[in-house]
């Protein structure tokens, strides 16, 4: 015998099987509520929105000077500003930084493309009057005739001419510090005792009176990246 509510249960079974399936397949559910049987429009994939024909352009970064590794940072940043102040008197594509901290047994005369920041180093001698002892490290910087020794700052380089140490290259001194630099004749030359093999025999280079002397046969490349009107930056940090 049936009972009283088995009508009601059989309702809720069926009621409870459709929500079912419309719980499984959602756009039953929209069918349902819209009281309209789905089209085939209805189960199209939808269509992201179209992206602009021209993107906002983004301003240019302005490109940075590559920084080399070689030059202790310190010494190159007073190199940098060196060369902001006296810009107007030197190109600016590039330099050369003299490391007076190392001593005459290290590459110290370093070459620095300032677009690429690649950086070649040679040997350099110092002055004696900057190491009468000649212990190979720089002591004491002057600016004075006949001191024979090294000057600080900032040189431009000037014209070539052949003089008692052969080829050489003029320099003008730019700071208070080194501004008797032509008159002093501090130029850059070969010496042959600014040759890598002082090394194997004395273990340090010799001493010039106050020149940026190099390897005898290091002049030309001197020359080839320096050329006229570039910075030469010397200092002891």
């Amino acid at each position: 015998m049936e009972s009283h509510d088995a009508p009601n249960r059989r309702a809720f079974l069926s009621n409870g099987l459709v929500l079912a399936g419309a719980l499984a397949v959602p756009s039953a559910v929209a069918g349902a509520v819209t009281g309209r049987r789905l089209s085939s429009s209805d189960l199209r994939p939808v269509t992201p929105a179209p992206l602009p024909t021209r993107m906002p352009a983004l301003a240019p970064v302005p490109a940075q000077p590559a920084m080399p590794r070689v030059v202790r940072p310190e010494l190159l940043r007073r190199a940098m500003a060196s060369l902001d102040r006296h810009g107007s008197r030197v190109k600016r594509d590039r330099m050369a930084v003299v490391d007076f901290t190392n001593g005459s047994s290290q590459p110290r005369f370093h070459f620095v493309d300032l677009a690429s920041g690649a950086t070649t180093s040679l040997l350099v001698s110092h002055g004696s009057g900057s190491d009468p002892a000649h212990s190979g490290y720089l002591r004491r910087f002057s600016n004075d005739f006949g001191s024979n020794a090294s000057s600080e700052g900032a040189f431009a380089t000037a014209d070539y001419y052949v003089g008692k140490h052969g080829r050489s290259q003029r320099l003008i001194g730019l700071d208070p510090t080194n501004d008797n630099a032509m008159p002093r004749a501090i130029v850059i030359h070969g010496a042959w005792y600014a040759n890598k093999s002082m090394l194997a025999t004395h273990g340090v280079l010799g001493r010039s009176q106050g020149c940026f002397a190099v390897g005898e046969n290091e002049l030309e490349q001197v020359f080839a990246r320096m050329g006229p009107q570039r910075m030469i930056y010397a200092a002891k940090v």
